[in-house]
This record gives structure tokens, sequence and C-alpha cells, in this order.
């Protein structure tokens, strides 16, 4: 979790000087930022754009093991989350909050390698960090970030503007962070029969950082911008492919059709897969935590993407309501289930 030998109890320093020291070093970037941290909130001067907001909570045990997530890559990942779901709504993000609950287990040391990370998202994806909580936990770490972004009225997406003949569209590749966490659970059960066992995961690191360290889309609401392009609705992949494609049939009250043959893949997710005897397609639709957008494009607008490498049409949608279907390999057409994530199941 954090090695550092030198521990300073968060006892010393109190909430205010805690606060003080782990955010000394963000700086502000973003015009619509007037007054940052040090004051009872934050003051933003917002233009005539429309503002996004969202929140998402991350909980030691149930979305995040500290036994193979370094505390600066789980910094980093928690600003992700956050911007990814601004993205999804074709807006730019500006500003985050953080709040943290955390147990007296944690020195401030340990502390500064979260912040680091946040830090680090913040400073690549040109976004201010404004305030936030901080407080104990009876166990184990807590943290809440809220982001905040515009976009012009125009050209905002939401999930339910889908119609029938769209291509659903995503982009990158999906699957790679399902079998990283494979790996690294994998790696963690090995590590508890001998400890002295130092994994070597040179040959998983595609889908081990992509576990551990996912980028926002901020490249691809860039290239909408360049090829003039607005989706008719949009979603990122969290909970999964299929729950995510449900949720935009739900939404915009349509259906779909998808090729199993067009699925976006890395090689090494598929070689993963095949070591851990996991089906890949089913990797594919039902892993999550991507962070790929998916998306809802006009037909008239496939010479655009056609052919383009951060973006794969998988298939379009249909005038059945919430009817979704998969075209196998071979040609077989089988229902759609949404088996992702599942926040208040027990396993």
């Amino acid at each position: 979790m954090f090695e550092n030998k030198n521990r300073t109890p968060l006892s010393d320093l109190g909430e205010f000087k805690l606060i003080e020291q782990l955010t000394k070093d963000f700086s502000i970037s973003a015009t619509s930022t007037v007054k940052g941290i040090g004051d009872d909130a934050a003051v933003l001067q917002l233009s005539d754009e429309q503002t996004v907001v969202t929140s998402d909570l991350l909980i030691e045990g149930v979305h995040f093991d500290l036994t193979y997530v370094p505390l600066k890559h789980l910094g980093y990942k928690a600003v992700m989350v956050n911007l990814s779901d601004v993205y999804a709504m074709n807006a730019t993000p500006k500003q985050i909050t953080v709040s943290i609950a955390v147990s007296n287990r944690f020195p401030l040391e340990a502390l500064e390698e979260l912040y680091l990370g946040i830090r680090l998202a913040c400073k690549n994806y040109k976004v201010d960090m404004i305030g936030g909580d901080t407080s104990s936990s009876s166990k184990g770490l807590m943290i809440s970030i809220t982001a905040i972004g515009q976009v012009k009225k125009e050209k905002i997406t939401y999930r339910s503007g889908a119609k029938p003949n769209d291509l659903l569209v995503i982009s990158g590749d999906i699957g790679g962070a399902y079998m990283g966490l494979q790996v690294l659970e994998r790696e963690k059960a090995v590590f508890k029969v001998n400890p002295k066992n130092q994994p070597d995961l040179a040959q998983y690191s595609y889908c081990v950082e992509r576990q551990l360290k996912p980028e926002a889309r901020k490249d691809i609401i860039e290239l909408f911008e360049e090829l003039d392009i607005t989706p008719n609705a949009m979603i990122d992949i969290s909970d999964g492919l299929s729950s995510e494609i449900f949720h935009l049939c739900k939404a915009s009250g349509a259906g779909c059709n998808i090729y199993e043959e067009k699925l976006p893949v890395d090689p090494q997710t598929l070689s993963i897969s095949e070591e851990f005897k996991i089906n890949s397609t089913m990797a594919l639709l039902n892993g999550g935590e991507d962070y790929e957008l998916l998306m809802a494009i006009k037909t008239e607008d496939y010479d655009k993407i056609k052919s383009h490498p951060l973006l794969t049409p998988i298939g379009h949608f249909t005038d059945q309501k919430e009817v979704c279907n998969m075209t196998t390999g071979l040609g077989q057409s089988i229902k759609l289930e949404a088996q992702g994530w599942k926040g208040f199941n027990h396993d």
C-alpha cells in the first residue's frame, strides 16, 4: 500500500494544516476559476455555456484494493473516473473538488502520495482542484470527487438522443482493464502464499495499466470538434459495454444490433483471456472500467469516421425499443444481457 518509512501521524497536523499540506502545490489554470482553495467556498465565473456536474465515490474494499493499487495511481484514477463522465456529455472539465475520509493507519506521507496522483491528473487535463473536505474514517479510505465542466448548449450530448439507424461507435479498445484486474488478483493470491515472491508484470503491462491508470478520452472530444461531429447520444464505459448499451437504448427508447467481430480488442487482452481460460467476448461485453466512450453517430457522419484508428463502429440502433442483439462470428443472433458491474451486489 505505502512503504515510505517516514510516517507523520495525521493527528500531528489537524484538519486545516493537513489540507494546506496536501493542496499547497496545486495551481489554477481555468479562466472560470476566480477563487479556489482557502475560503469557505470556491468562486467560479461561468460563461453563457452550460455547466455539467458529476460526482463519484470510491471506497476501499469495494472499488479498489490497496494490496496492489499504488496510492499515486489511485489518486490519478479517481480523477479520471469523474472526467470521463464529463467527456461523456461532450463537455470539457474545468474544476474538481476532492473529499477524503481516512483511518489513522494512513500517515501524512501516504496521503501526499495520493494527492500527487490527483495533481498529475489535474496537470495533464488542465483541470483546477478548487476545494473539498477531509474527515476521519473508522476503517479504510474513501474518496469522493466532484467534477465541473462546460459545454456549448448546442453541443451537449445526453444518453437519450440515439435514433434508429444511428451508428453505435466506440473509442479505443475494451476488455483490457478487466483482464488487468484478473492478473493483479492472481498475483495477490500468490503473494499471500509466498510474500517474498515478486511478480513480473512486464508481459501484462498494457492491461495492468488499463486497470491501474486509465485515461479519460479528452482526445475524442477534441476529435469531434476537429471533424465537426456532435454525437446524438453518448455514455462512458465504466460498468461494461453491454450495460452501457442498455443504458443508451433505454434512455433513447431504441434497440440495437452489434457485431461480435467488430468489437475492438487489444492482442494482449486476447492472450490474457486465453491464459486465464476466460471467454474473451464475455470480457469485452461485461468487463468494465475501460472508460472509453460509446456513442450514437449519425449515418451521414460515417465518412468522417470510417477507418479512423480511434473510433470503431460496432453496430447500429433500431426502432425495437430496448431489444439488443449481437451477431456472433458464426452468424448467429443472440440477445445481449447487461451483466456488468452492479454496485449493491454482495459479491
